[in-house]
């Protein structure tokens, strides 16, 4: 066992001794590491430039008298010193590092996490609460849901309606998907242009990429409800405050997921205006359009998407959608970025190669595998390993540990088209701190085992191990993580909140896990 450290490195080997940390320890390094005091005179932890190394591999070794770590980027260096900061407890006040020789690497170059923001808007200081524990954790991607049918959360200075309107919502579903039970409270929010590059920057020092999802053409409702001839029916309508489950339909459609009109060129301007503003914010060289979802019966009775599928010669609307994300990936291709989609949209024959799919239905997708096998590329985010929305009843915390490609059709053959795993956080039913804590953490750091970790490397009862001595730097840190019998309940523990979560008490388990925390369960 590697200590307590999280994510468990590739080698570690200890040693005699202990190293002791001192008050205002400086570090000597050959690398510019914007976030750590570094000095050219003499220091006990000392960085060495190895440029033979991988971008994001490290090399920590410990001594009673010094700390030596190699690295090639300033992003290694920065995992090294994340690792030696585990090692000492520092943030329960620990100084003791135990004398060791680590060898570390990532398994996978894309390690990351969403927040969807649209169902519910958490703020500057929240995302920055989280990137720093995705820094902490290894964890190097930011996935940013910022629009969706329940609000728009960024600001286009072209269209000021979609802050002015789409970013405020009269009433919010609450109690389950099985349930059309409505809290009549306003809920409102968004990010300014300013905010959103204070964010990035405040991301990329700390080695995370962050990249913006406008979903798109469906979960178009905030955009709707502030443009109304986005939509194949230009209707005035309010944003909706419905999730999804048993809603009423407002003009024959579901209140909680509309798609933007395909056969009106002013969608595209629309849509090419925005990407415009959102490329000069976000310096990632991915762009995500969501395209999950997207209900299709308004296409079939549009004289407008008819016509365009006439023109462009489009055998049904699932071409339609194909022809829509090709035309919308050859603009994103222009701003020298590459084009992400959730893995519905691969099911177009006439879709370009180069998109990236998001794989995230629980089953298997034989059109992920066809892309795979025309070259394409993939991101793995299954939702039995990586929906932290849901309840631990529905997926406890073993199942994200234990994630397995090859249960997806995904074989060893086909890594060389995988670019990582990535965990989402969407937050229909999760509306504040306390339930963001409870369904991230653990699960969080089970991810990071999954996405740095090597196979071999990889055992649960020794992830346990080292996640309970990991536990006291969570409390130090303010985190409100689900204690061991919340995230691994029994079969029949499981039943309940499994049951309250679709029908009667989204945040049963946080109210649990309160009651056994105040009885002292870690």
């Amino acid at each position: 066992m590697s200590m307590h450290l999280i994510p468990n490195p590739r080698a570690y080997q200890a040693l005699d001794g202990a190293f002791t940390l001192q008050d205002g320890e400086k570090v000597k390094s050959e690398l510019r590491i914007p976030l750590v005091r570094t000095t050219t005179r003499e220091a006990r932890i000392i960085v060495t430039r190895n440029p033979a190394l991988q971008k994001e591999a490290y090399t920590l070794n410990v001594t009673p008298e010094k700390v030596h770590i190699t690295a090639a980027t300033p992003i290694g260096a920065y995992y090294a010193l994340q690792s030696l900061r585990i090692l000492a407890d520092y943030d329960i006040g620990g100084r003791t590092v135990p004398c060791c020789s680590i060898h570390d690497a990532p398994r996978w170059g894309w390690r990351g996490m969403s927040l969807d923001e649209s169902r519910h808007f958490f703020g500057k200081e929240e995302v920055k609460r989280l990137l720093d524990m995705l820094f902490m954790m290894k964890l190097n991607v930011f996935h940013w849901h910022l629009t969706d049918d329940q609000g728009w959360r960024i600001e286009i200075k072209k269209y000021p309606r979609l802050t002015e309107i789409g970013s405020k919502r009269t009433c919010t579903q609450v109690d389950g998907w099985h349930t059309s039970h409505m809290v009549n409270e306003p809920h409102e929010g968004f990010y300014t242009q300013e905010d959103i590059r204070e964010i990035v920057a405040y991301a990329n020092a700390r080695g995370i990429m962050v990249v913006p999802e406008i979903d798109m053409p469906a979960h178009f409702a905030a955009a709707q409800a502030a443009y109304p001839w986005l939509a194949c029916r230009e209707l005035e309508r309010e944003v909706p405050g419905y999730f999804g489950g048993r809603v009423p339909t407002l003009h024959g459609i579901r209140d909680w997921n509309r798609s933007a009109c395909l056969g009106k060129e002013s969608t595209f301007q629309f849509i090419f205006d925005v990407i415009d503003e959102v490329c000069e914010l976000f310096d990632a060289p991915y762009f995500h359009i969501g395209g999950d979802e997207a209900p299709k019966d308004e296409w079939k009775k549009c004289p407008h998407c008819q016509a365009k599928m006439k023109e462009m010669h489009l055998n049904d609307v699932e071409e339609l959608q194909g022809w829509f994300n090709n035309r919308v990936l050859e603009y994103v291709k222009q701003k020298g970025k590459r084009l992400i989609g959730w893995n519905e949209i691969l099911a177009a024959g006439n879709l370009d190669p180069s998109v990236i799919g998001q794989y995230w239905t629980p089953k298997r997708d034989k059109n992920v595998e066809r892309h795979i096998a025309r070259g394409g590329d993939v991101i793995l985010s299954n939702h039995r390993s990586f929906y932290f929305d849901m309840t631990y009843g529905q997926y406890p915390l073993s199942y994200t540990y234990d994630f397995d490609p090859g249960r997806y059709h995904i074989s060893p053959r086909s890594y060389d088209h995988v670019l990582g795993v990535e965990a989402e956080v969407w937050t229909e039913w999760i509306d504040k701190r306390p339930k963001l804590d409870l369904n991230v953490y653990p699960r969080m750091q089970a991810l990071a085992e999954v996405a740095w970790s090597a196979e071999e490397r990889k055992k649960y009862a020794d992830f346990k191990e080292r996640l309970e001595a990991f536990k006291p730097t969570l409390d130090a840190l303010g985190i409100g993580y689900a204690v061991t019998s919340v995230a691994e309940p029994g079969t029949f523990q499981r039943q309940k909140p499994r049951r309250l979560f679709y029908c009667g008490d989204t945040h049963y388990e946080l109210k649990l896990n309160e009651e056994r925390k105040a009885k002292g369960e870690k």
